[in-house]
């Protein structure tokens, strides 16, 4: 059983407009800190997460809350994604240094995952006021318009995000020669962005070598709801619970084939 979409919905945007909003292109230099040199946090991260950890609870009694900043402090926590049980993983401010720098390139990403499985999602654009939600089973919604990924291309005529580099292990050996053909391949500093982008057809493909639960739990589940096919490079399903590895995501398997090909050794 999964909890009311829209009445999560609802909440994610109140939380967005209560405590980001307001702060966007306004932060003051005592609202921005960093956890450790070049991890920036701010205010309206603490502030989002502070919420929805207080508030979703409500909605699905007994739950736990696992927070991108919560786990910062305490790292033990990220250890409830695994156990029975309802848990949320959230990220209140996907692309902080984006946000702090008044760029419009930023998302809140929640995840509802049952027993190490996400089974409902949500990813919001503050700036744009749109978000991604799907259900297990049910497909990938944006403001009332089903979601579907866009389709199979010649696979150098693809676009794609590509949050990976030439020094990266198992990358292939003329990898930075490879990615150059994407002259136009996004690394925009968050990946809910990218997310929206492959499940709104944008975007054909991603490439993720950092496998944060709060980074890509919910956008995975969007994006496969829609069509996509995700899986590790090794050929696994993606798991909230998985922290090693890289996901590729494609419009199809003769797709993600070609790509990993292409991409790693």
């Amino acid at each position: 059983m999964t909890p009311d979409i829209a009445r999560v919905a609802a909440l994610v945007r109140e939380a967005a407009e209560a405590e980001i909003m307001p702060r966007f292109q306004r932060l003051a230099a005592h609202e921005i800190s960093e956890k450790k040199p070049g991890d920036i946090v701010t205010a309206a991260d603490l502030a989002v997460e502070a919420m929805l950890t207080r508030r979703l609870p409500e909605i699905v009694p007994g739950s736990r809350v696992v927070g991108e900043e919560a786990v910062h402090g305490d790292p033990s926590l990220v250890g409830h994604i695994a156990e029975a049980g309802a848990v949320w993983i959230v990220d209140p401010v996907d692309g902080t240094t984006n946000f702090s720098e008044g760029k419009p390139l930023f998302a809140v990403q929640l995840a509802f995952v049952r027993d190490g499985i996400t089974r409902a999602a949500w990813l919001l654009d503050p700036v744009k006021d749109i978000m991604a939600t799907a259900e297990d089973g049910a497909g990938a919604w944006m403001e009332g318009r089903r979601l579907a990924v866009a389709g199979a291309a010649p696979l150098h005529e693809m676009k794609g995000a590509l949050y990976a580099g030439p020094t990266r292990p198992g990358v292939h050996p003329d990898f930075k020669r490879r990615a150059e053909i994407y002259g136009d391949a996004r690394y925009r500093r968050c990946v809910g962005q990218e997310y929206l982008s492959l499940v709104t057809g944008a975007l054909h493909f991603a490439l993720f070598t950092r496998l944060l639960p709060w980074d890509h739990a919910a956008g995975v589940h969007i994006a496969e709801e829609a069509g996509a096919y995700a899986r590790l490079t090794d050929g696994r399903p993606y798991r909230p619970t998985i922290a090693e590895g890289y996901i590729l995501l494609a419009p199809d398997e003769p797709s993600w084939r070609g790509l990993r090909a292409w991409f790693l050794a």
